[in-house]
């Protein structure tokens, strides 16, 4: 079930086209970005991870 919620599709436009004031419009497309910063910080964390590694010859 968590795995399907993950590929649903959200349409924030819909969303902030029916917000019922400008913090509701904030908070959609705040929402909307946290997921990729996430990401981004793995990524960079399994990057400095791998380098160090590296620089240490193991």
């Amino acid at each position: 079930m968590t795995i399907i919620s993950l590929f649903q599709k959200v349409v924030v436009a819909d969303k902030i086209k029916n917000a019922p004031d400008s913090s509701y419009q904030i908070g959609v497309v705040i929402g909307s970005f946290i997921p990729f910063v996430i990401l981004i910080g793995i990524a960079y964390f399994m990057y400095m991870r791998a380098k160090k590694r590296d620089e240490n010859g193991y």
